[in-house]
């Protein structure tokens, strides 16, 4: 494929991590041109159980390892070094996201990978960092919603149990500005000629992401605006992003509703039958169309509350092919959520489906190292590769 208008290409990334956050910031290298090579080790990325099923790879790996090519490498093995630090001389990028005395048990920490090859970029995601009191500690996307109070503001706002957020915003808080890191470092080392070494804790990236933790720091949560409400409506639920106050102003003056309640009323009374009132606008709509033309009269930013499911629905989504349809490896297609970079004059996008493990030890060793064939064979026959044989038809 040929990959020369594509902002990163020729840059070479060697992607250790698994589950989400450095996977994602590799998937997103590898759609902006890069060559990525998943190192996968003999038990496999657990996301590899997880989702629908096509041709033996699962939607959530794929979902983050598509476009990307994939050697297996039993790290503990004698051999490991043999295959890892050939690669790691021809690479400009490395990210892993273990706990922090993970690779250096291995032999592959920074300092030990920058000796073989000083403009090496590295990305080390973890929870809570390198240096800090719990940097041994495990972590996932939940336990950093947990410890930075996401999951208690959630409760607070919505009236609901404690319970995780439905996505992993910490994850990929922590890929986006791990992304953003690495490409930094790349533009000062054109400038320096050495790479760098990124601690990246998943803490860190969700707490600057966060616009709203500064109400939570400064007890000032009273003065934010007032949140959207989802209103019911005759066409199905809507989003309406604005408080209830100006929502009623629009309707009595633009769209000509009479005020039912009395001026001797009280507030109470007054907000209770102008919300009936309200509400009864909102199931006059006979489609949607009557309801868009609704919304425009009064120029309100709104949404429709639609299922996820239905996503490929939304006009936009489907306009700007924010989700494609990409070879499933077994005779049809599976769909895939693409990136979110348009440039006026580069290219970019997913490059193709996701890989099985050890699927490229031939060919990444053979294009970066120029390792023999046969080489490639001895090391699989001493445990040090490993390969899917079964799903690669060998």
């Amino acid at each position: 494929m040929d990959v020369s208008n594509y902002p990163l290409a020729g840059l070479k990334v060697l992607d250790f991590a698994r589950v989400l956050a450095g996977p994602f910031a590799g998937r997103m290298l590898s759609d902006l041109g890069a060559d990525v090579v998943k190192v996968e080790p003999p038990d496999g990325d657990v996301t590899r159980l997880w989702g629908a099923e096509a041709a033996n790879i699962r939607g959530y790996f794929h979902q983050q390892n598509a476009g990307k090519r994939n050697i297996c490498v039993d790290l503990r093995a004698p051999g490991a070094r043999d295959v890892i630090l050939p690669l790691v001389r021809e690479a400009d990028i490395v990210i892993e996201n273990y706990r922090p005395d993970v690779m250096g048990r291995h032999g592959f920490d920074y300092e030990t990978l920058a000796a073989e090859n000083p403009r090496l970029i590295m990305l080390s995601i973890s929870g809570f960092g390198h240096n800090g009191p719990e940097s041994r500690r495990p972590a996932y996307a939940a336990v950093i919603h947990a410890e930075l109070g996401l999951i208690s503001r959630q409760a607070r706002r919505g009236e609901i149990p404690r319970r995780d957020l439905p996505l992993s915003v910490a994850d990929t808080n922590a890929g986006l500005h791990g992304l953003v890191g690495i490409l930094s470092a790349v533009i000062m080392r054109e400038r320096t000629g050495r790479g760098q070494h990124i601690d990246m804790a998943m803490i860190d990236a969700t707490l600057a992401t966060d616009d709203q933790m500064q109400y939570d720091l400064e007890d000032s949560e009273e003065t934010g605006p007032v949140p959207p409400e989802v209103w019911e409506t005759s066409v199905g639920p809507v989003l309406i992003s604005a408080e209830f106050k100006y929502f009623w102003y629009l309707l009595k003056t633009r769209i000509g509703l009479p005020d039912p309640a009395s001026s001797d009323a009280s507030l109470e009374e007054k907000i209770r039958l102008r919300r009936a009132a309200a509400d009864a606008w909102l199931q006059t709509f006979e489609d949607r169309d009557a309801m868009v033309a609704g919304m425009a009269r009064m120029n309100l930013a709104w949404g429709d509350a639609r299922e996820a499911k239905d996503v490929r629905e939304q006009p936009t989504v489907a306009a700007r092919n924010s989700v494609v349809d990409i070879d499933d490896r077994a005779g049809g297609t599976r769909p895939i959520v693409q990136s979110p970079y348009r440039f006026s004059n580069a290219t970019s996008g997913v490059r193709g489906p996701a890989p099985h493990r050890g699927e490229h030890n031939v060919s990444v060793l053979a294009d970066w190292c120029g390792m023999a064939e046969a080489d490639v064979e001895q090391l699989l026959a001493q445990g040090v590769l490993l390969r899917d044989d079964e799903m690669l038809g060998h």
